[in-house]
């Protein structure tokens, strides 16, 4: 069993307090109040765009094999999550360019930035994103909100391509075997940084 099983293990309950967080539960019930969730997608779109730096840092480390896995998944960021951010923000009224970062944004978004000086210690403190939206958006998705704006929201997430790049990034970890506890002590920050985003602004 890889480093990537224990993490899985560590973040399941984690998980479960997001999904009873009241911003997940009204992005699930399609009636978070709009303000919320515009306030939230101002913050995530300024995480998001550090979230590609830190891949693109990790990308300076990584072995050959893994090169193209780092490029992909930083591309992927900026394409996709950051055009389904940008396509919800007029629907929502969001400012994107104007906004600025909570402290909930800034102190995770440091916190990666940070960890992403060492390779292995770096993926596994962004793993908690990836794996974490992947999971939320998978369960949501078996019961989504009929809203279409947070339809959206959870069908990018439930989508089986996304869960294939968190995947990857467990592979990556596993390779890259950064010291346990360390591994798990960064993945439990990590998800606790999740947690403490949903409270948005």
């Amino acid at each position: 069993m890889g480093i990537s099983a224990d993490l899985h293990a560590i973040g399941r309950p984690m998980l479960d307090a997001q999904l009873a967080h009241p911003t997940v539960r009204g992005i699930a019930a399609g009636d978070l109040p709009e303000p919320v969730f515009r306030s939230w997608l101002e913050q995530d779109y300024l995480f998001l765009l550090d979230y590609v730096r830190v891949f693109s840092r990790l990308a300076w480390q990584a072995p050959d094999a893994h090169l193209g896995d780092l490029v992909d998944l930083a591309h992927a960021t900026w394409h996709d999550e950051l055009d389904l951010h940008r396509s919800l923000a007029a629907g929502f009224g969001a400012d994107l360019d104007g906004a600025v970062k909570g402290p909930a944004c800034a102190a995770y978004t440091s916190f990666l930035l940070e960890s992403a000086a060492d390779y292995g210690e770096g993926l596994a403190a962004l793993y908690p994103c990836m794996w974490g939206y992947s999971m939320l958006g998978r369960i949501l998705a078996a019961d989504p909100p009929a809203e279409p704006r947070y339809r959206a929201w959870v069908d990018t997430y439930a989508d089986p391509g996304f869960a294939a790049l968190a995947a990857r990034i467990a592979v990556m970890i596993d390779e890259a075997a950064p010291d346990p506890a360390r591994a798990r002590e960064l993945f439990a920050r990590g998800m606790e940084h999740e947690l403490a985003f949903w409270d948005v602004p």
